[in-house]
């Protein structure tokens, strides 16, 4: 029998976690000829989320949890559940329901078709339109400036092969952007389109600075664009500076005695290159700052405790295989 792992991230979804783990089970009986595993990864919830979470597993094998020392960001930990996922396919999928188990069937017939990597696509959705219609813009302008090309409205719900698996786990990033690395690996991949419900209860976990740290991450690393922007509108600037300092010079020449040129125009000039100067020195800080976190090569995450795993914290899943067949 084939395997399939479900992964669901959490954090303090004490209201929501249960009912997850109900849906998704329902769905993987109804196939009936996969065996699974749902992988919770839990970022140091500071509600009951542990303890319900705890409570399922103690009765269902199938539900392994990680617990995080601390929360780790919503970037950092997912990724390290990927790397502790044993099916021949992995499913991910957020913890607050936005993400329909329903779509497990589907994505799983997608890829008994021969694909990689089945992308749920956000059509529509039920959040506030001002975000809805922000989110898409993004992912356009992602898009457009891209080396590559990228899925719009693709939030990282979806399923993915083990080849995938293992070619995110090669990356070895320490702050990965997980829809960038799809659309660099590029295998074969098919999209289903899907409308986002209005999450039931609790509230989102997202606020304007991880929003944002999304938002810089996904450009530092899928563009070089705003680089290049940086360089131009140097250039830019000066033959702008150099224009107007030869037309007030004849202006000046031609009306000596009539034309005065005011400090107005001198104070509007400084004005502006200095913000050209702090926008090209914030766009080339945020560049130096995703190499300063590569260079540190900190870990994804620090384990507290796990359950319903066979070996102890810190060791990756292909090591305790290792050390398995050794013995």
């Amino acid at each position: 029998m084939k395997s399939i792992s479900i992964l669901t991230p959490c954090y303090n979804e004490e209201a929501n976690v249960e009912e997850v783990y109900d849906r998704d089970r329902n769905e993987m009986a109804k196939l009936g000829r996969y065996r699974y595993e749902h992988l919770f990864i839990d970022n140091n919830s500071s509600d009951a989320t542990v303890k319900i979470l705890k409570r399922i597993a103690a009765a269902d094998t199938n539900v392994k949890l990680i617990v995080n020392a601390r929360n780790f960001g919503h970037i950092r930990s997912p990724m390290h559940a990927v790397r502790h996922v044993s099916g021949d396919a992995t499913i991910g999928m957020a913890a607050d329901l936005q993400d329909p188990p329903e779509m497990i069937p589907r994505f799983i017939e997608e890829w008994e078709k021969g694909y990689s990597m089945v992308l749920a696509i956000k059509r529509t959705s039920e959040e506030n339109r001002l975000m809805f219609w922000i989110r898409k813009k993004y992912y356009r302008l992602i898009n457009r400036v891209s080396s590559l090309e990228t899925f719009e409205n693709f939030t990282g719900f979806g399923l993915f092969d083990r080849r995938v698996i293992e070619a995110v786990k090669s990356f070895d990033d320490p702050y990965p952007y997980f829809r960038g690395m799809i659309a660099e690996i590029g295998l074969p991949h098919q999209t289903i389109l899907f409308d986002q419900p209005r999450r039931k209860r609790g509230f989102t976990k997202n606020n304007f600075y991880s929003l944002y740290d999304m938002a810089m991450l996904g450009i530092t690393n899928l563009s070089k664009v705003p680089l290049r922007l940086v360089t131009f509108s140097g250039f830019a600037g000066a033959a702008l500076s150099i224009l107007a300092g030869f037309s007030y010079l004849l202006y000046k020449l031609l009306f000596w005695n009539r034309f005065s040129v005011g400090v107005a125009p001198l104070v509007i000039g400084i004005f502006f290159f200095g913000s050209v100067q702090l926008i090209s020195v914030g766009i080339l800080g945020e560049y130096i700052g995703s190499i300063h976190t590569y260079v540190q090569k900190r870990p994804l995450v620090v384990e507290r405790e796990r359950v319903n795993f066979e070996y102890e914290p810190g060791i990756p899943l292909a090591e305790h295989i290792a050390n398995r067949v050794s013995d």
